[in-house]
């Protein structure tokens, strides 16, 4: 539950290939993996709290849903359900694909804790993963980009993973103006979606 007592995942999950449905989340479509245009229309369409992304089977076909939800609906998280001893790069590239998280277990209950927290905004991660992904930016490639005062207000309320409508709302702009703020922050951050920004703003001690 959010600290307002609503359900982060009350608008429901779509669930792209075989992942079996896990406790207690109610599921409001379940699509093959292919093709990923087609799933990311689907969930623009539907507009759930969450996707679970199946990445148990070929890796490019995960990744290619990651995109094209980023792409479509980069407003709803998507969590990659991966094989217990999943190797780092697929969770490495899962992030900068644009998911908020990686579930390498078969543990139901650990995959709905997981989704719970994606659908939160938070990064949300199987024990050790998280380690790995931060250790993969310790050293930025890059300088922290410069970002102006709306900027950084706009970062700091998708951290806390607001939608571009509850951000306008908050910072009384129109979502279009919250689309561009966000459009340019991902430039700037050199990323594909919010997953990958959330990481680097924490990891970059702007949130």
């Amino acid at each position: 539950m959010h600290d307002d007592g609503t359900d982060p995942l009350g608008r429901g999950i779509v669930v792209a290939g075989p992942t079996p449905q896990p406790d207690g989340l109610r599921v409001v479509a379940r699509l093959p993996a292919t093709p990923a245009d087609a799933v990311a229309s689907t969930v623009a369409r539907l507009r759930p709290s969450l996707v679970l992304v199946d990445a148990t089977g070929p890796r490019d076909v995960a990744l290619a849903v990651i995109a094209a939800l980023t792409s479509r609906t980069p407003d709803t998280p998507a969590l990659v359900v991966a094989a217990p001893g999943a190797d780092h790069r697929l969770v490495l590239d899962a992030v900068r694909a644009g998911a908020t998280g990686v579930a390498t277990t078969t543990d139901l209950a650990e995959v709905a804790r997981l989704a719970r927290s994606a659908a939160s905004g938070r990064p949300a991660f199987s024990p050790g993963l998280a380690a790995v992904v931060l250790e993969s930016v310790a050293a930025p490639a890059q300088p922290v980009p410069d970002l102006s005062p709306r900027e950084s207000e706009v970062l700091l309320l998708v951290v806390e993973g607001l939608t571009a409508r509850q951000i306008a709302a908050r910072l009384v702009l129109s979502p279009r103006t919250v689309e561009n703020h966000v459009q340019r922050l991902l430039r700037k951050f050199g990323v594909p979606g919010r997953g990958a920004l959330v990481r680097l703003a924490i990891e970059y001690g702007l949130a």
